[in-house]
This record gives C-alpha cells, sequence and structure tokens, in this order.
C-alpha cells in the first residue's frame, strides 16, 4: 500500500469504521466498562481509563502523522509531560530542559525535582558548550522545545539527539507550535513527541489534551502502563473532538502561516516593535537550522514593545482582534505578556535568564482576514503612540 500523505491520514483516519450502522464518522463511545465475551476472556477495552476507542483513533492518526509507532493521548499537555518523565526517571535520574522552555513545562520539573523525584537540569541547548558540559552528567532524558516558548528559539534536533543518544539518553522534542504539518521530530532522530493537543492540533480552544508519541512499540505499551495506572489518559469525548479538529489541520496551518507572514512584514515597519523573534526572519538566530528541518515557519511569533510598559499595557487594551488569554492555535488570534501569564511561575531570576521580559509580547495568528488583524494592530498602535 502506498504511503499516505499528511492530509490524507488526518481525514481519513477513523472514517468509516463503524461496523454496527456503517456511520461514515466514527461515534462517540461514552461507556465506562465494556463486557467481558465470557469468564476468564478479556476483550480489547474493559475499562475507559486504559482503553476506548475514541482514544484510539485518535493515538492512530497521531503517532501516524508523526512516523511513530505508538502514542499515548491524555488529559492535558502538562500531564504528557508528566507520564513521559514518570515512565521513565527515578530519584537520581536527570533531565535536562531548555532554560526558556513553557513555564508549565518549568514548573512542573522544578517542582518535582525540588521533592526529589528525579533531577532537572535547565540549559540554553543553542550554547554548545552548555549542551556538552550536560550531556557529560550522563542524562536519562532529554526536551527539545523548538520553536521555544515564548521566543520562538530554534535548536538543531539532529545534532542534539545525536550527542545525547552517544551518552544514552532518551531524547523528546516539544512539537506543538509546528505539529507534524511543518516539523517531523522522530524522522529527525528523537525518540518521543510531545503535544499539547489543546492548541493546533485540535485548533478551537474547546477541548484540552496531549500526547506522547513513541518512534518504538515498546516505549509505547511502557507508556500506555503508565498512563493507565497513573490516570493521566484522555476522555472520549474530547479525543473524538480532538480527531475532528485533525481533519482540518493540515489547511489550517496553511493559513496560520499566510497570515503570519503578513502580521510580520507589517511589524517591521512599526515604530513600536523593537525586536522582532520569528524563525523566517534571515537575522533570526536559527533560521538556517529551521530551513533545514522544518517544512515551514508556523504562526507563533514574539515581539519587543519599544514603549514604556503603560503604553503596552495601554497598547493590549486597545486591540479589538486579539484577545488577551493564554494557551495558542486556535481559529481566533491571541495576544499574551508571557512574564505576566503563560510564564509566571518560572520567577524573576528564571525569567530573566530566559531572556523573557517585561516588553515582551506573544502573538498566536488565528484564521481571521489577515487585513483585519493588520488594521487592528495598527489602530491600536496608533492610539499608543497618541496617548504617550
Amino acid at each position: 500500500m502506498t504511503t499516505r500523505k499528511p492530509a490524507t491520514i488526518a481525514v481519513r483516519t477513523g472514517i468509516e469504521s463503524d461496523s454496527q450502522y456503517h456511520a461514515v464518522v466514527p461515534p462517540i463511545y461514552l461507556s465506562t466498562n465494556y463486557s467481558f465475551p465470557a469468564f476468564g476472556e478479556v476483550p480489547k477495552y474493559d475499562y475507559t481509563r486504559s482503553g476506548n476507542p475514541n482514544r484510539g483513533l485518535l493515538e492512530k492518526a497521531l503517532f501516524e502523522l508523526e512516523s511513530g509507532q505508538g502514542a499515548v493521548v491524555t488529559n492535558c499537555g502538562t500531564s504528557a509531560l508528566n507520564l513521559w518523565v514518570s515512565a521513565f526517571l527515578s530519584p537520581d535520574d536527570l533531565i535536562v530542559a531548555p532554560h526558556d522552555c513553557y513555564g508549565g513545562t518549568y514548573r512542573l520539573f522544578n517542582t518535582r525535582a525540588k521533592k526529589g523525584d528525579f533531577q532537572t537540569l535547565f540549559i540554553d541547548q543553542s550554547d554548545p558548550n552548555a549542551l556538552q558540559a550536560a550531556l557529560a552528567k550522563k542524562p536519562k532524558l532529554l526536551l527539545i522545545e523548538t520553536p521555544s516558548n515564548p521566543l520562538v528559539r530554534v535548536v538543531d534536533i539532529a545534532d542534539i539527539c545525536q550527542q545525547a543518544h552517544a551518552v544514552g539518553a532518551l531524547v523528546a522534542v516539544d512539537n506543538t507550535f509546528l505539529t507534524p504539518v511543518f516539523q517531523k521530530p522522530l524522522e529527525l532522530g528523537a525518540d518521543f513527541v510531545i503535544h499539547s493537543t489543546t492548541k493546533f492540533i485540535n485548533g478551537h480552544s474547546d477541548v484540552i489534551g496531549g500526547v506522547v508519541i513513541t518512534k518504538t512499540e515498546q516505549h509505547a505499551e511502557e507508556l500506555a502502563w503508565w498512563g493507565n495506572c497513573l490516570g493521566s489518559t484522555g476522555t472520549p469525548f474530547d479525543s473524538y473532538m480532538t480527531l475532528r479538529g485533525i481533519r482540518t489541520l493540515g489547511a489550517r496551518m496553511r493559513v496560520h502561516e499566510e497570515s503570519s507572514r503578513a502580521i510580520l512584514d507589517y511589524l517591521q515597519c512599526e515604530a513600536l516593535v523593537k525586536v522582532i523573534y520569528h524563525p523566517s526572519l534571515p537575522e533570526h538566530p536559527g533560521h538556517e537550522i529551521a530551513k533545514k528541518q522544518q517544512s515551514g515557519f508556523g504562526s507563533m511569533l514574539s515581539f519587543e514593545f519599544a514603549g514604556s510598559f503603560e503604553q503596552l499595557k495601554y497598547f493590549v487594551s486597545q486591540l479589538t482582534l486579539f484577545s488577551l488569554a493564554e494557551s495558542l492555535g486556535g481559529v481566533e488570534s491571541l495576544i499574551c505578556h508571557p512574564a505576566s501569564m503563560t510564564h509566571r511561575a518560572m520567577g524573576e531570576e528564571a525569567l530573566a535568564e530566559a531572556g523573557v521580559s517585561q516588553q515582551l509580547l506573544r502573538l498566536s495568528v488565528g484564521l481571521e482576514d489577515a487585513q483585519d488583524l493588520i488594521d487592528d494592530l495598527a489602530q491600536a498602535f496608533a492610539k499608543a503612540q497618541e496617548a504617550y
């Protein structure tokens, strides 16, 4: 059989799989439990925490999209990270993570390390010396987040995986920003891919979820056991909704990126924009790496506001098409102030080390008309300029 393209996998997974009534779209199996065919005969599904038809279809779609061999869908992105470290780390084991990762990731790893569950080392993974020194400590796991949240930094997945494997470490890549539409970490050498499916995968800001995707069936089995043990697996309804969102993933990602390019062109001419962070820009430090390992640049971007902090707050208050909210990747456009929102749990010292300033704003470009979004930004910048 010819290998199916991502768009086909996204649309066709589960279609016409209903054997009872031959529904084109698979139904929702809300049952918490399933009867045993006979005494001592264990069925494929017995209890929804350990397995469910809807979650199974979503897992299949996700691991096929990422060129993997298995997946475990969880009840949120943080739960996916927690499942991964719980399955593979003991108290004496070390995980190396990026110093500029998502604030929730930092909080999870830092807090669990303080409890003695495992050891954590946050480093600048774009610094060869820092990476080499960290790997010399023989970590068990290494997490890559590229592009990073919120500064959209890019690191070389293939190179880091090669170095990590040389010391026996397993590598996971948080692929939330790009999705398998624009980046395939397993094909670049990673052992796992992690997503907050809440974001672009679902794409409609109405379902919380996460997933760990594996390169091997053995790792998938281990994670499935731990997912059932910890009770971190996703629900049938959420799985159904997320699979529904995936069916338009390719089309959505193309429009997200097209609109972000138009907005980037506009922002480069705006006086109140000091520095723009996006890997499509030639001056971005990770531009050449991004061109090598990505098939697209994505739609997440950040910029430093050039005016005062009070002026920044006024600018945000004047926007009408960018909602001031956390999360990202939905059909609606969002603006976020990471230092006081998504990354506030890191603390001032860690924020400063990661380069997340009080002047930083992050945009999640949605599917509204690009010119309308530009017009909205322009009028808010103009009002901020006039008021101050």
